[in-house]
C-alpha cells in the first residue's frame, strides 16, 4: 500500500507534520518495504487552495492513504472524492506514524478534523 505521511523533513526519521495542505514535505512510503520518496510541498506558502492542491499532488503520486495530524475541509473533500483514506493523529516520526497506522492506532476520518485555513500562520508574514 502506498501511504503519504506529512512531514517536517525529507526522511523517515523526520517529525510528522501536524498540517496537511501546508506541511513541509510529503513522504510517499510503501508500507511493506518502507521504500520512500520525499516531495517538498509546493503549496506551503500558497495564498489559498493549499489543501486542494496538496490533495491532488498526493493523488498524482498514487497514494492510497494519508497520515497526518489534521486535515481541513477542502483537503478532506478532495481526498475523499479521489478515494484516498485519511488518518489523523500522526505524531512522532514518519516511521512511527507508519507503525501506528499498521497497528491501528490512527483514526480514519469521515470528515475534516479542523476548520479551513488551519495551517496558515497568523501575523508576521
Amino acid at each position: 500500500m502506498k501511504i503519504c505521511v506529512t512531514s517536517t523533513g525529507d526522511h523517515l526519521d523526520s517529525a510528522a507534520d501536524p498540517r496537511f495542505g501546508r506541511c513541509a514535505y510529503f513522504i510517499i512510503v510503501d508500507s511493506e518495504t518502507l521504500e520512500f520518496k520525499s516531495i517538498p510541498n509546493p503549496n506551503l506558502e500558497a495564498s489559498g487552495g493549499a489543501g486542494t492542491q496538496s490533495a491532488q499532488l498526493v493523488a498524482n503520486e498514487g497514494a492510497d492513504a494519508v497520515l497526518t495530524g489534521n486535515v481541513g475541509p477542502n483537503a478532506y473533500q478532495t481526498l475523499a472524492a479521489l478515494k484516498i483514506k485519511v488518518f489523523t493523529g500522526a505524531s512522532g516520526t514518519v516511521r512511527q506514524a507508519i507503525d501506528d497506522f499498521k497497528t491501528g492506532k490512527l483514526k480514519e476520518m469521515l470528515g475534516p478534523s479542523v476548520a479551513g485555513h488551519f495551517g496558515i500562520e497568523r501575523g508576521g508574514r
